[in-house]
């Protein structure tokens, strides 16, 4: 979790420590009445996923495939975001509902008191067999209109609980760092946590290269804190929060 977030709630009092652990998250906030209890809730961090609606207006609306309509909007959604100071990661699922999706995130930009997380899949990963958003069209949509936001950006991935699943690649990893070498914003890779341990070297490496590189762990809805000394090379687990170094 990248250092700008975790300031933000510490200096807020919501957290005593830069401890991603301590940050709460509600996932999945796709309708009005998902966003009401989000808002209403403990949580400090609100994600939610976007795509185009499925028939007219096509417009950016809070959605996860194959889902293809929602009661809301994201223009909506923002409206009431802004009322808030919590902060949001904006999950796309569709490449047509980026541009669209951050002229109204611009709209707003000023009135958001929280950090703000733009995510995407854009690069297959291991297992993965959803399609990953082209890298270079979304990057190029969301660099320049996303300056102090954190780019969440991860891969494609599958998991069989029955079977010995690959880890992350050598290439995978070295894809992922050509792509975000020249960015100026924080990187977070959101990584499936059931595949750390096996692509330790691999995310090692990654994360030395830049001190703008932190991880999010996350698989099955199960979330794991996992703090990676980069120097050391240290782990150490935890259940049942989120994130990492």
């Amino acid at each position: 979790m990248s250092e700008h977030t975790l300031e933000y709630f510490v200096n807020k009092g919501t957290i005593q420590t830069k401890d991603a652990a301590d940050i709460e998250w509600y996932h999945a906030a796709n309708s009005k009445s998902k966003l009401t209890e989000a808002l209403q809730g403990s949580a400090q961090m609100i994600e939610a996923d976007i795509l185009l609606r499925g028939r007219d207006p096509k417009d950016p609306i809070m959605a996860h495939p194959p889902d293809n309509d929602s009661d809301i909007a994201l223009q909506d959604w923002l409206k009431e975001v802004v009322k808030s100071d919590k902060g949001i990661k904006l999950d796309f699922k569709s490449l047509a509902a980026v541009s669209p999706s951050m002229i109204l995130l611009e709209e707003v930009r000023d009135q958001l008191q929280g950090p703000v997380w733009i995510n995407a899949d854009i690069l297959p990963g291991p297992g993965g067999k959803a399609t990953p958003l082209d890298p270079h069209v979304f990057l190029q949509e969301v660099a320049q209109r996303s300056k102090n936001d954190v780019l969440s950006l991860g891969w494609t991935t599958g998991f069989d609980v029955n079977a010995d699943n690959p880890g992350y690649s050598w290439e995978m990893v070295q894809q992922m760092e050509a792509l975000c070498g020249s960015l100026m914003q924080p990187v977070t890779f959101p990584v499936r946590a059931a595949l750390l341990p096996v692509s330790f070297p691999q995310f090692q490496w990654l994360l030395k290269q830049s001190d703008r590189y932190s991880l999010y762990g996350q698989g099955n809805m199960i979330f794991l804190k996992w703090r990676i000394w980069c120097s050391t090379g240290k782990t150490s687990a935890k259940p049942g929060s989120t994130m990492i170094c």
